[in-house]
This record gives C-alpha cells, sequence and structure tokens, in this order.
C-alpha cells in the first residue's frame, strides 16, 4: 500500500514544483544598469610594471592582454599612470600626454576642455593613433617582422613609438636601421617603445590620413 501512495504521490509533487517554476517571472528591470561602451575606462598596468609595485595587493590588478584595450591602456599607464587630469612639467597633457600642437592637428582647440574630458581623451589618441597609422603604412609593411638592435618590429611597436616621437622620428629610426634615435626630454627612446609595446594588436586602427576628432 506505501509503494502505491509513493508512486501517486511523486509525480503529483513533481508536477506542482514544475508548474511552479514555470509560472515564476523575473521582473527587474536592468535598464537603469546599462553602461555606455565608451565611458568605462580601464586603468592598469602592465605585467611588468606591476612587479615594480612595492605593495603586494597591485599584482590583483586585472591585466588586458595583448588586446587594442590592453596596448592603450599600457600607453597611457607609461605616459601618466593612467591620470586624465594631469600636466607634467613640459606642458604635455592628460593621460596620454598630448601636446597643444598636435591637439590641434586632430581638431581640439581648446586644451583646458580636452584636460576635463577623459572620452574626449580616448577619442583623441584613437583618432591619432589611425593618422600615425596613415603616415607610416608603407614603413609598417616593410619593417613589420624584421629585428633592429634586437628588437623584433611589430605594428603596436611603431604606432607606440609614434605616439612618442612623432611618425617622422619613427620613420628616421626605422629606415636607418636604428642608428638615428630620439631621445625624448625625458630620456625615453624610439627603441625603448619599439621592445616595450610590441605584439599588441592594433588591426581595429584603420589607417586615415585625414583623421580628426
Amino acid at each position: 500500500m506505501r509503494k502505491i501512495i509513493r508512486i501517486i504521490v511523486l509525480p503529483v509533487v513533481v508536477a506542482f514544483i514544475t508548474v511552479g517554476f514555470s509560472k515564476s517571472k523575473n521582473t527587474t528591470d536592468f535598464s537603469e544598469y546599462k553602461v555606455e561602451v565608451n565611458t568605462v575606462c580601464f586603468n592598469v598596468p602592465t605585467f611588468e610594471e606591476q612587479q615594480s609595485f612595492s605593495r603586494p595587493w597591485i599584482a590583483e590588478l586585472p591585466l588586458i592582454g595583448k588586446s587594442f584595450i590592453g596596448f592603450r591602456e599600457a600607453l597611457g599607464f607609461k605616459e601618466s599612470q593612467g591620470n586624465y587630469f594631469v600636466v607634467n612639467k613640459f606642458g604635455y597633457l592628460g593621460k596620454y600626454q598630448f601636446g597643444k600642437s598636435t591637439l590641434k592637428l586632430i581638431g581640439i582647440p581648446n586644451a583646458t576642455n580636452f584636460l576635463s574630458n577623459p572620452e574626449l581623451q580616448e577619442e583623441a589618441f584613437f583618432t591619432y593613433t589611425a593618422r600615425n597609422k596613415w603616415v607610416l603604412r608603407r614603413d609598417i609593411k616593410r619593417f613589420v617582422g624584421k629585428t633592429i638592435k634586437g628588437v623584433e618590429i611589430t605594428e603596436s611597436g611603431i604606432l607606440a613609438a609614434a605616439h612618442l616621437a612623432g611618425p617622422g622620428n619613427v620613420k628616421q629610426y626605422l629606415r636607418s636601421g636604428g642608428s638615428l634615435e630620439f631621445n625624448d626630454a625625458f630620456g625615453t627612446t624610439v627603441g625603448y617603445y619599439m621592445r616595450k609595446f610590441a605584439g599588441y594588436d592594433t588591426s581595429v586602427i584603420v589607417a586615415n590620413r585625414k583623421a580628426k576628432v
């Protein structure tokens, strides 16, 4: 008799649970949690820079690998430690340390507005990199995969060096086999940037001669 009761009761319980779950609906409205992609900024060091910190928790920060975001954030960290609002002693501004003449070149005449606007700084970086990629398009095609002074030349290394030194100085460096070296005011060289920023994926950048913000 007990077996018969179990056989009858078990399907009823299962059916009750199934109906209970099928009728439940998620009424949570997630629309207020939407975030625009361009407003999300990642300020993280590269792996090598993480190792230099004395505070152990720094090593817990996320890495973004060799993606374009990784390239962008590694370069921003090298330039300013990711600080959008800093001006160095030579007058270079923001996360990527743009000079005022470069800003005017890409269509940003107001340096004060630029410094207070992180989104504009990110757009400026993308725009200037696209312009540099066009200026250096032949050198990218010719030199990527070759080695200069023990450093394999990559597109991301070329673009990072162009951000530091300008595309003209990068051309000189590549075409002279590294003998014509550029040093900025802090002693940083084109060759250093070629090595430090090698191997990132910068294919998302489309070369554009007339790139403007």
